[in-house]
């Protein structure tokens, strides 16, 4: 056996249409990661927060499915 890696397959390049739309997808997934990365690293910094200042999970459960609600509807 070869101690050499096999190369690596060609790379088949995205339209512009395609790659705009990814670009766009990884945008808003990393401004998610760092909302969490924040929020991880403010808890480690200062502890976890104050029960009485969080809000139920019931409470941001129902604003959330309200929120749904009220969104136009779309195609799967």
């Amino acid at each position: 056996m070869s101690q050499q890696p096999a190369p690596a397959p060609e790379r088949q390049p995205l339209d512009e249409h395609a790659a705009a739309a990814l670009r766009s997808y990884a945008a808003g997934e990393r401004a998610k990661v760092d909302v969490l990365a924040s929020v991880m690293e403010d808890i480690a910094t200062n502890g976890y927060p104050s029960p009485e200042t969080g809000v139920p999970w019931e409470v941001a459960r129902d604003a959330h499915l309200a929120r749904l609600a009220d969104e136009q509807p779309r195609v799967a």
